[in-house]
């Protein structure tokens, strides 16, 4: 084993190591991962919140038991894959010993740690792009047209896995046509890659088409109830803070690729970052949406650097470019991780504010990070539903049926007692039983002040309580109630499918 291959793989291991360390465990899973757990159990082409990609990782994940090791195992694979691609890109750049170490110090010290604590898709889009571009310089390298398959099967799989990866060809594809690479539009292979990834992504696209493009309706709705709430300031802001110890070289990078000769072949590489964060700011994305974009420009300013580095009193600035990821992430150590309580945080709050934490989807402060505050209250949330079912006369024929997907894929994940929870958000509107004849409801509602689902439902029902609340005053779901009815006066059944119908009826008409 040579030097570098022992390096990278202590890369690798201390990548694996810190995505572990740095996750308290006061905290549970995040809202959105019990999702996209969930979806291991029903498999399909399509969701109504994301591709099917995260479903097969859910299905793996599934198979090895399920536990919380192996759901932060995936975000991490894919985490040391992309600093596995960007090492690869730096060796194939010709870049040195000093070049890989920076590149790879820039990529594992970076917003990317925090990514890969979560099971989203989002750490397997970084990867794409990553990879996608890593093809793109091969064959700009090589002129090998087989590493323009690689590229296109690169896309159709962050396709498959993430919408997002369309920004990417919408930067792209100006970006070709002003340089002088526009001459692979001329060849038989490009045009064959483009077919392969179109039969590779056609089964999702014929999904959206059997179900109305519900991406259509996701998408206004988060442009309604959250992307109406992004500042441009606040992205332009964000962009700068994800890679903040590896930001020179960033743009060292982007200033190689415009003007060092050795780079003269990768310009468009300067369009393309142009122009994909101009489609990005054009339509308010989420800051966090553009991190697949940096990280192949860590390796283009890292060999620069490399280069221009090595003589005079030049030299001199290399251990300082090492030595920047490092300090950056001391700070970064103490506010970006769910590594301290709560309490903690609560009590430093100033700190976290003045970082714009705080600052939630509905473009409000509030006492916690939204990451942090969703990831508290879902043990107590299924703890006290499984002990309100296990009371329950006939549990066969109690549906339990939440406000929104975190309680309902919760209450899935922690359950002791088999509860399949359902829900009328996101994709839980297509997982419901009606085989069953349900005569009791078990009803989790967020909290709301004026909450009269106890006055609206008891009527239909021969008895009704509240069963209890969540008392944790740091998660996102403080004061979700938790109601139960039992024996229906009313068909339960035909009532659920109406509300279904509706709900659907109203994706398709948006």
């Amino acid at each position: 084993m040579n030097k570098k291959t022992f390096i990278l793989i202590g890369f690798i291991i201390l990548k694996f190591a810190l995505q572990y360390i740095l996750l308290s465990p006061e905290y549970d899973l995040q809202r959105d991962e019990y999702l996209h757990l969930d979806q291991a159990h029903h498999l399909a082409w399509g969701y109504l919140s994301v591709p099917p990609v995260t479903s097969w990782f859910s299905y793996i994940i599934y198979l090895l038991g399920n536990s919380v090791f192996w759901i932060k195992f995936f975000p991490a694979l894919f985490g040391a894959l992309t600093l596995l691609v960007v090492w690869k890109t730096i060796e194939l750049l010709k870049g040195n010993l000093y070049a890989l170490i920076l590149g790879a110090l820039c990529v594992l010290l970076s917003c990317l740690l925090r990514l890969n604590t979560l099971y989203q898709p989002n750490s397997f889009d970084v990867l794409c792009w990553t990879a996608f571009y890593y093809f793109l310089i091969q064959y700009i390298t090589s002129e090998n047209t087989k590493w323009i398959y690689f590229a296109g099967i690169t896309f159709a799989f962050g396709f498959l896995n993430k919408y997002n990866i369309v920004f990417l060809f919408l930067g792209l594809v100006p970006a070709i046509l002003l340089s002088k690479q526009r001459k692979i539009l001329a060849k038989k292979e490009f045009y064959f890659a483009l077919i392969l990834g179109l039969m590779l992504i056609l089964p999702n696209l014929y999904w959206q088409y059997s179900n109305h493009f519900p991406i259509v309706h996701h998408m206004k709705e988060l442009a309604e109830t959250q992307l109406i709430n992004v500042d441009r300031a606040n992205f332009l802001k964000e962009q700068i803070l994800f890679f903040i110890g590896g930001l020179l070289v960033i743009l060292a990078g982007l200033y190689a690729v415009l003007f060092y000769q050795p780079f003269k072949k990768y310009q468009l590489f300067f369009a393309t970052f142009v122009f994909t964060l101009l489609i990005f700011i054009y339509f308010k994305a989420k800051a966090y949406y553009a991190i697949g974009l940096y990280p192949i420009y860590i390796a283009f300013g890292a060999v620069f650097l490399s280069e221009i580095l090595n003589n005079g009193w030049k030299r001199f600035l290399k251990p300082i470019f090492i030595l920047l990821p490092l300090l950056f992430f001391v700070p970064m150590y103490n506010i970006a991780f769910p590594n301290k309580s709560p309490e903690y945080m609560v009590a430093h709050s100033e700190k976290y504010k003045k970082m714009g934490m705080l600052r939630w989807e509905d473009g409000k402060d509030h006492h916690l990070p939204q990451d942090f505050a969703d990831m508290l209250g879902w043990k107590e949330l299924a703890r006290k539903t499984d002990s309100l079912y296990d009371l329950m006369p006939n549990k066969k024929e109690t549906i339990v049926l939440c406000d929104n997907y975190g309680q309902a894929g919760a209450i899935n994940f922690y359950s002791k007692k088999g509860i399949k929870a359902v829900s009328f958000n996101a994709d839980y509107l297509n997982w419901f039983d009606l085989t069953t004849h349900y005569k009791n409801l078990i009803r989790v509602k967020e909290f709301d002040e004026n909450n009269e689902e106890l006055k609206e439902t008891s009527p239909y029902f021969e008895t009704a309580a509240i069963g209890g609340q969540i008392k944790n005053q740091y998660a996102r779901e403080y004061g979700t109630t938790i109601f139960v009815f039992t024996n229906a006066k009313i068909n339960i059944n035909k009532r659920l499918e109406q509300e279904i119908n509706e709900e659907k009826s109203d994706i398709i008409n948006d």
